[in-house]
This record gives structure tokens, sequence and C-alpha cells, in this order.
């Protein structure tokens, strides 16, 4: 199907629901939503014929949705490479490197994903906005999954199981559970540090390579706090190669070594189950080369 079109059948556990439970119970669409949907140029319906809100449902009934054509985002279009991990009309996954920031700020205009993303749809005729499941920080690298409509973003976002790698300094023997409260760091805008009146954080964490002076480790998060890996692992003393803002050496790494390397999620229409591993970039290559067993 095209980008914003989407047909559901209505099962016998869902019989005799209102359209507006449906919608929100298959697909997260909020009462608001299908207003924006009806009103603005989308349709809702079933066999040719628009449906209310509140209209039942029986069992076999299709139910189409056209979404509205939706405003592209205001980000210059900038020709560069794309890794493209998968893509259907419903998703676009892409390994990011590291140095790049996902969104553009007001110091970093012109060397987003989003704008390689706009230019790519340019290319191709395509027109949805970019709209990012998760977030990398600019010097993290790996996965970055986007939504290329509304229903996508909201079928997907908390079904995504993501695992990072991350090279630490010093040798860990054990893996273990991290469960630290994160807030601002005092006088810093950017740094987060261990607070007890923080947000509640939780990070899990194991072993897979040691190194002479370094420890491969395979990271995955039960919250999603910002720089949470890597103020958790320079909290109990393990900070991550490359990050110094977190007590991290530069000796041998010029960012913070964290990569995200996997995500598992039921693609939001098929249900089949979507497995993606992010190649190692190259100055993990170099890091491994550099502190050999």
């Amino acid at each position: 199907m095209p980008i914003g079109y989407y047909e559901f059948t209505v099962t016998p556990a869902d019989d005799g629901i209102t359209l507006k439970s449906f919608l929100r119970r298959i697909c997260g669409l909020s009462a608001r939503s299908m207003k924006v949907i009806r009103y603005g140029g989308g349709s809702i319906s079933r066999d040719d014929t628009e449906l209310r809100a509140h209209d039942i449902l029986h069992s076999g009934d299709s139910i189409k949705v056209r979404l509205p054509q939706e405003e592209q985002s205001d980000i210059m279009p900038i020709e560069g490479t794309l890794d493209i991990l998968f893509e259907d009309n419903r998703l676009l996954i892409v390994n990011k490197p590291p140095h790049m920031p996902v969104h553009p700020t007001k110091i970093h205009q012109l060397d987003t994903l989003a704008n390689i993303v706009m230019f790519e749809q340019e290319r191709r005729g395509e027109r949805y906005p970019f709209r990012a499941l998760n977030r990398l920080d600019k010097d993290t690298s790996g996965i970055v999954i986007l939504a290329k409509d509304r229903i996508a973003y909201n079928m997907v976002f908390s079904t995504i199981q993501k695992t990072y790698v991350a090279v630490c300094e010093g040798i860990i023997t054990e893996g273990g559970t991290i469960d630290l409260p994160i807030g601002a760091a005092p006088d810093s805008k950017i740094q987060r540090c261990v607070r007890k009146d923080g947000a509640k954080a939780i990070t899990h964490y194991e072993p897979l390579q040691i190194f002479d002076r370094h420890t491969l480790c395979k990271v995955w998060l039960e919250t999603g706090r910002t720089h949470q890996i890597r103020c958790h692992m320079s909290a109990i003393g393990y900070p991550l190669a490359g990050d110094d803002l977190y007590g991290g050496s530069v000796d041998l790494f010029q960012r913070q070594a964290l990569h995200c390397r996997s995500v598992t999620f039921p693609h939001p229409i098929t249900k089949d189950q979507i497995e993606l591993t992010a190649p190692f970039p190259a100055d993990f290559s170099i890091l491994f080369k550099s502190t050999s067993p």
C-alpha cells in the first residue's frame, strides 16, 4: 500500500465495539487524530462509506484509513549517503555514522541525518515528515528508526527493543544492573549525573570481550534518559572510551565508543518480527586493533 494508507480487518474479538475504540487499540489513534483525518483531507471508511467515531463495527469489516497529506518537514535537503538496513512504505531504518546529528540544531543545520533523508525523499518523489522513533547523540553511531506516517509511529514506538555495544575503560568480568537516578549536572546544560532527586534510570550490561585495558559490553535499557549509558557506566567506574565528558580518555578514541547495535520489533502491519543488526563502524575496528588481547 502507498504511504499513509492502511486496511484493518475487524476480528470476532472486536465485534460490536466502536470505531474509536477499535482504532485506539489497533493503531493508537486518538479521537482527536480521527477528527484530523476526517476534516484534514483523509478518510476512514467501511465499504466505501465514511465512518464516524461512534459507529459500531462487526467481525469481518474491512476498515480503510487514508491519512491526510502531511506538511513536509522544514529541513533543507542535502545530498549524502544513507546506509539503509530496512525500508518499506511504513518505515525507514538506517545505520547512522558517528559525528552526525539526527536532527538539525542551531549549530548543525546542514549536516544531519534529517537533511540526507529529505534529499532522498525529493529524489524519489516521496513526501513525509522526518519522524524518528529513537534518537542517538551526535557522536553515537548505529540504528535509527524512522516512521513514514503517524500510524506507523504509534504502532512501533513502544515495541522496540534496542541493544547497544560500548567499549568501556577498565576490566569488567561480570554483568550487572545499574539502578541509579539521573538528573542534570550542576552548572551544565549538557552533562547528566547521578543524583537522588533525578529520574529513575535502569541500565543492564554484560561483558562480551575483554582487552588489555578495555571491555566491550552489551548494554540494554529499561528507561531512556539523556546520556543514560554514558552517565551510568561512568558512575560505576567504567566510563566509555573517548567520552571525555564523563571521564573517558580520548587517547585511542575520538568520540564516546557507543553504538546502537541491534533492534527487534514486530512489523506494524505484517506482525513479522524485524531483527536488524548494524555493523561496527570503522573506528571501532581501529580500537579493537589498538587494544587487541
